[in-house]
């Protein structure tokens, strides 16, 4: 447990890392890896974010054929690079340029968990697992909750369907609230129809990492629900039709060189994110200072 005196200045020391035990290869579960005194840091910090709804779409790439325009499930931020759903995300070995915007770093307290489950991933995992020049760089922040209608109904948003995290070498994650059943599946498809290969739940304060060829390309993952036995809730700044009971920092690599500021994105990439960087720049001087 750190003990930080004014701001958080931790100094990891890579020796009092631990190896992970029982769990298959390719695949890392440490309940209770945050602290008590961490997961104040951590949402203290976390009070001072303006998460953002996006559109899956856009001017300059529209829906498919027989496809509309629709929201995300949930409200979002990003740290280290930004990867806007109307840009495509990052996706290789097609997608690889002008999907991730150079976005604000850590703060102390996540670069300092970062240095300790980077640590962890080297221990763990083998070196052709672990591509040449990764870090965890970037981080997705996902809400997991309610959508709250005008009419006040509840719609339950708290799942995730189907899919792979594209960028290269393991993934990491801590989450927080409820816990949620995390699963690994053969194939997408219908529930009905998908092989659950393995699932674990993910409980408040814990740590999943995954990787190798097995879990991060061969099999698709999802969150197929988020408990609500524990009435765990968390304030979201300037959004009132949500509730949040689980909140998920999932850690990712991007090649540097794939990472770009706004002021170097195409016209047309400019034209479709200009209005989510105006409304991040409301409440961050860092992408104020992009525009």
């Amino acid at each position: 447990m750190f003990k930080p005196r004014g701001p958080f200045k931790p100094k990891f020391n890579p020796q009092k890392s631990e190896k992970p035990t029982g769990s298959p290869r390719g695949l890392v579960y440490k309940p209770n890896y945050i602290s008590a005194r961490e997961k104040e840091e951590i949402l203290k910090y976390l009070n001072t974010l303006y998460p953002i709804w996006e559109m899956r779409y856009s001017k300059n790439n529209p829906p498919p054929e027989n496809q509309k325009q629709r929201s995300l499930l949930r409200p979002v931020y990003w740290l280290g690079n930004w990867q806007f759903a109307c840009l495509n995300y990052y996706h290789p070995p097609k997608g690889i340029y002008n999907r991730c915007v150079q976005a604000e770093g850590y703060p102390p307290i996540l670069e300092y968990l970062v240095q300790k489950i980077e640590a962890l991933v080297h221990e763990t995992y083998e070196p052709r697992d672990i591509p040449r020049g990764w870090h965890l760089n970037t981080c997705l922040i996902n809400y997991y909750g309610n959508q709250i209608q005008e009419d006040g109904k509840r719609i339950d948003c708290a799942r995730v369907g189907e899919h792979k995290d594209f960028e290269p070498g393991p993934v990491a994650s801590i989450s927080f609230g409820e816990r949620a059943l995390f699963q690994f599946v053969s194939s997408r498809g219908t529930e009905s129809k998908s092989n659950v290969v393995f699932q674990q739940w993910l409980d408040d304060s814990c740590l999943q990492i995954f990787g190798s060829d097995k879990f991060k390309k061969h099999l698709f993952h999802r969150v197929q629900r988020v408990d609500k036995k524990e009435g765990h809730l968390f304030p979201l700044n300037e959004i009132s039709n949500f509730e949040t009971r689980r909140i998920n920092f999932t850690f990712r690599y991007v090649p540097t060189e794939h990472v770009v500021p706004f002021a170097r994105l195409p016209d047309e990439a400019k034209e479709d994110v200009r209005g989510y960087m105006e409304k991040l720049a409301e409440h961050s001087p860092f992408f104020k200072e992009q525009l």
